[in-house]
């Protein structure tokens, strides 16, 4: 696959996981510092990992939950709740997820990752 068919494809995933709103503004922000970033981002995170056949959508929304969790990134993690939640995560398996990342994370992590996500949660549903 060429670079541009990569970033085509890759754009329609991170519409369709992120939701094309997001993705909007995402794109109204691009400037000429952080333009190469964005392309590198939709074709290589969205186009090639995000599209591989090997693990579900769902799937790797979970993995991605946790990964945030552990690095604690918090706006990435509430960006990948609204990602989870289009690919289909529930919530109790949302909390299912912080209780398994508060064993192997630690339980600091964890707290603050159920306040986050409740957050991200009540916001989605005043949407």
């Amino acid at each position: 696959m060429d670079e541009q068919a990569r970033y085509e494809q890759g754009m329609i995933a991170r519409r369709e996981v992120l939701g094309s709103a997001y993705v909007d503004r995402t794109m109204q922000n691009r400037n000429n510092f952080n333009e190469r970033f964005q392309e590198f981002i939709t074709r290589y995170a969205w186009g090639e990992i995000w599209c591989q056949p090997g693990l579900p959508r769902h799937t790797r929304s979970l993995v991605t939950l946790a990964l945030m969790v552990a690095l604690n990134h918090e706006e990435e993690f509430r960006m990948h709740i609204r990602a989870a939640r289009n690919n289909g995560v529930t919530e109790e398996e949302i909390q299912e997820l912080l209780m398994h990342t508060a064993i192997y994370c630690g339980l600091p992590a964890a707290n603050n990752a159920f306040r986050w996500a409740q957050s991200a949660i009540e916001n989605e549903e005043q949407s």
